[in-house]
């Protein structure tokens, strides 16, 4: 479904209503009838368990209005139910929008992948859903006192499941490389404590990614991460008392904003990798409040 539609008992507006279908249930079609369809509706408000495996809620069977109602046979259907999701998906992202659009938009990307495997926008259409998950789930684990601890071994991680499953859907694609990507969040640390070891170790997972993934479309951004990392370092290890570890620092800084250049993956990140690229030429602290 791609609208919010009422369900009854009979087809009858005037009917028992049983419940109320939203965007991206599933219904399987039994019966249509001029005007009405009957359907058995799964009533589950996510597309995936704790196994990432397709949720089986609560089922009801009864009659709803034949309308926005998309099955494998309706033309164009990948193209309506992705248009469908990508609206619910802006409607969440204003600070008025409608309740429940997030879960609307990721039960509609699903069922892009689900009706239409085949489709040229299954991929994206996955990847979105699980990204909303990502999301909302990122959301819940920053919010706990836990998520500050510098250690990402000793704090909450956000589940990786449904990015492992976008991986093992599309393997060697753009959306398995921009899932790995978002997985790095969990080598991430809550807080650098003013301490090199976090930075170190958060640089070397974002070279690690770049060199493994160089076709990906976030390896410019891996790049600019790590010597933006490195750059850090540089005021870090003054205080610390570590200046002879400075030249590495500035050394590795300057070659992964270089590669990030090289990648020339749009206007914006080729600016910013040139910035940090003077910063570090200069010695301007990057990181902390000090002013010289």
């Amino acid at each position: 479904m791609i609208r919010e539609a009422a369900l009854y008992i009979s087809p009858n507006a005037g009917a028992t209503r049983l419940a109320t279908v939203k965007r991206g249930y599933e219904a399987v079609l039994l019966e249509r009838t001029p005007g009405w369809i009957h359907a058995v509706v799964t009533l589950a408000d996510s597309p995936y368990n704790s196994d990432s495996e397709l949720e089986h809620g609560r089922d009801l069977t009864g009659w709803m209005q034949d309308k926005g109602f998309i099955s494998a046979t309706t033309p164009h259907g990948d193209e309506i139910l992705f248009g469908e999701a990508s609206d619910c998906e802006e409607e969440a992202s204003r600070s008025s929008g409608r309740a429940g659009a997030a879960g609307d938009a990721q039960r509609l990307y699903y069922r892009v992948y689900d009706l239409f495997p085949k489709s040229p926008l299954a991929g994206e259409a996955m990847y979105r859903a699980a990204d909303i998950q990502w999301q909302l789930d990122r959301q819940d684990v920053q919010s706990r006192p836990s998520y500050k601890n510098p250690d990402p071994a000793l704090r909450p991680e956000i589940d990786e499941d449904q990015m492992e499953w976008v991986r093992k859907k599309f393997p060697h694609t753009r959306w398995a490389d921009l899932a790995a990507y978002r997985m790095l969040e969990n080598k991430m640390c809550g807080d650098w404590l003013a301490a090199s070891k976090c930075p170190e170790q958060e640089a070397a997972a974002y070279e690690k990614y770049a060199d493994r993934y160089p076709d990906s479309p976030k390896a410019a951004e891996a790049y600019y991460n790590a010597a933006l990392r490195w750059a850090s370092v540089m005021t870090i290890y003054k205080g610390e008392g570590k200046e002879k570890k400075i030249p590495e620092a500035a050394e590795r800084a300057e070659r992964d904003a270089r590669k990030a250049l090289e990648k020339n993956a749009s206007p914006e990140w080729n600016a910013k990798a040139q910035r940090l690229l003077y910063v570090v030429e200069q010695h301007i602290a990057i990181w902390g409040s000090a002013v010289e």
